[in-house]
């Protein structure tokens, strides 16, 4: 029987995207939906927002990183794979939890898409009025 590489997950959510992550003792390797970061994020900035809880620790070459991630957009998938990481950082070590806490790491942000209300154009637009 092999020995399987021991690995620690996190879920984060954001907006209507959900990452599942698993995060491994590595060289450093994020693979996200099989496909590597810089392929996945073509933004430099989205790359470093899933980067930040490991830029954080100190601790960006230690780990390789899978991510799993469906629904939302591109910043929406950026967020929720930044938070399962840094859930799955806790995961491993409980003593991170401070520091990830006081960055803001490990609140889930709330804010949803509002829903369209009937006889407005959009959640909050009204047709344009006219008084002829």
């Amino acid at each position: 029987m092999a020995l399987q590489n021991p690995h620690f997950q996190g879920t984060g959510r954001r907006k209507t995207a959900v990452a599942r992550v698993r995060l491994f003792q590595g060289k450093g390797k994020i693979l996200i939906n099989k496909r590597e970061l810089d392929h996945y994020f073509t933004l430099e900035t989205l790359r470093s927002v899933v980067c930040e809880p490991l830029v954080t620790i100190k601790a960006l070459g230690n780990y390789d990183i899978t991510a799993k991630v469906h629904g939302g957009g591109m910043t929406g998938q950026a967020g929720a794979i930044r938070l399962g990481i840094a859930r799955a950082l806790i995961r491993m070590d409980q003593e991170l939890r401070p520091v990830l806490k006081k960055a803001g790491f490990l609140t889930r942000d709330p804010r949803m898409v509002e829903r369209k209300k009937y006889g407005l154009k959009k959640a909050r637009r009204a047709p344009q009025f006219s008084k002829r």
